[in-house]
C-alpha cells in the first residue's frame, strides 16, 4: 500500500515580505513540516481547496487570487479577481466548484463569483450587503461577515455575522449564482458567531462564537424547499480558569470527521472534542497552551496523532504530540517561524 504523502499550506500577512502563502512537506509519521516552496501574494488572510482538489483560492488586497494544485503541490498561478468592495475576510467554494464565496468582515458584504472549469474565478454573480445594528458595542455595532459555508447538500449559504451575533442562511441559484435569504439562525447577544462546520453527513452544522467562546451544536434538515435548525449542544472552548479577554478563534474538522478543533487566543490554548458520528454532539477531550500568542489557526494532522498552532502574535508555528486517550498534547520539536500566519490546509498528493 503507497504511503500518503502531505503538503501543507500555510497563509501569511506580508507586511514588506513577497511570501503570501508558504509551502511545507509534512512528515506524518514525525509530525513535523519541512520548508517547500514560497509563493508571492501580498496580505494571504485565508486559503481554500476546491472539492475536486485541483484548485487553491487565497485572499488577496486584490481581491481572491487562484492556483491550480500541481501533482507535488506546488501552486501555479492561475488568474486574479476583483471582489468591487474591501479585502475579503474568508472564502469557499460549493461543492461543485462552480461558485466562490467571499465574506467582507470590513464592509458586510458576501460576494459570489463564478468559477469556470480551468479552475479561473470569473465575474461576480450577486453582492449582498447585511445591514443593521448588533450590539452597541466597540467593534460590534455593524456587520461584519466572518465565515461563508455551504451546507453539504449544497443548497444553502451560511454566513456567520459577527456584528450581528447571526448567521444568515441564503438559497443560492445554481444558474445565476443569485442568493435569497432562506432563514436566520440567531445566536446570543454579543456572541459573535465567526466560523462554521458541517459534519460528514452533512445533518449538523457547528457554530464558532469568538466572544462567547462557545460552540452551538444544530441539526440540519431541508423539508418543503425550506431549511430548518435546531440546537442541540452548546459547549465551551475554554477551561473554567480560563485568562480574562480571551477569544475563541480557529475551528477545524479532523481528516476523518472525528474530531473538532478550536483554539482560544488571550488564554493561547487548543480545545479538541471529540464528535459523535451519529448524533453530531461534542465531547471534550483537552484543552491545553499551544506555546505561543494568538492561536489564530490550530489543525489536527491528517492521522489525528499531531496537532500545530498557528501563532499569529509570536510569528511561529508549534507543533505537539496528541494522546486522545489521555488528553494530553506534548510539545513536539523546536518551533517555526512564520511571519503573522493566518490558516492552514493540509492537502493529499495524488
Amino acid at each position: 500500500m503507497a504511503e500518503k504523502k502531505y503538503v501543507a499550506y500555510v497563509s501569511t500577512y506580508t507586511m514588506g515580505t513577497h511570501h503570501g502563502i508558504t509551502i511545507y512537506d509534512v512528515d506524518l509519521e514525525n509530525g513535523r513540516f519541512s520548508l517547500k516552496d514560497t509563493v508571492e501574494i501580498s496580505n494571504s488572510s485565508y486559503l481554500t481547496i476546491s472539492h475536486n482538489r485541483k484548485w487553491l483560492y487565497s485572499i488577496t488586497d486584490f481581491g481572491v487570487e487562484s492556483y491550480e494544485i500541481l501533482p507535488d503541490g506546488g501552486l501555479k498561478a492561475i488568474n486574479m479577481a476583483g471582489i468591487n468592495g474591501m479585502r475579503g475576510h474568508h472564502l469557499s467554494t460549493d461543492y461543485e466548484d462552480k461558485f466562490l464565496f467571499v465574506a467582507g468582515w470590513h464592509d458586510g458584504k458576501i460576494t459570489v463569483l463564478r468559477l469556470h472549469g480551468d479552475g479561473s474565478v470569473g465575474e461576480i454573480t450577486d453582492e449582498v450587503f447585511h445591514r443593521g445594528l448588533g450590539s452597541i458595542a466597540e467593534r460590534n455595532f455593524r456587520p461584519h461577515v466572518s465565515c461563508v459555508k455551504m451546507t453539504r447538500d449544497n443548497r444553502y449559504l451560511c454566513a456567520a455575522d459577527l456584528g450581528l451575533d447571526h448567521t444568515k442562511v441564503y438559497r443560492l441559484n445554481h444558474n445565476t449564482g443569485k442568493l435569497h435569504l432562506a432563514d436566520v439562525i440567531r445566536s446570543e447577544v454579543e456572541s459573535a458567531p465567526s466560523r462554521i462546520k458541517c459534519n460528514r453527513e452533512g445533518n449538523v452544522l457547528y457554530i464558532l462564537h469568538e466572544l462567547k467562546r462557545i460552540i452551538d451544536v444544530y441539526t440540519y434538515k431541508e423539508e418543503n424547499d425550506n431549511p430548518f435548525f435546531e440546537k442541540i449542544q452548546t459547549i465551551s472552548t475554554v477551561n473554567d480558569y480560563h485568562a480574562g479577554g480571551t477569544a475563541a478563534c480557529a475551528l477545524n474538522l479532523s481528516d476523518d470527521f472525528r474530531y473538532l478543533v478550536s483554539s482560544n487566543a488571550g488564554d493561547n490554548s487548543a480545545v479538541v472534542y471529540r464528535a459523535d458520528e451519529k448524533t453530531g454532539l461534542l465531547e471534550r477531550v483537552l484543552c491545553l497552551p499551544i506555546s505561543g500568542e494568538y492561536p489564530k489557526d490550530v489543525a489536527l494532522f491528517p492521522d489525528n496523532r499531531h496537532l500545530v498552532s498557528l501563532n499569529h502574535e509570536s510569528n511561529t508555528m508549534t507543533f505537539f504530540t496528541v494522546d486522545m486517550e489521555r488528553g494530553l498534547l506534548v510539545m513536539n520539536g523546536k518551533e517555526i517561524r512564520v511571519e503573522q500566519p493566518n490558516c492552514v490546509i493540509f492537502h493529499r498528493l495524488s
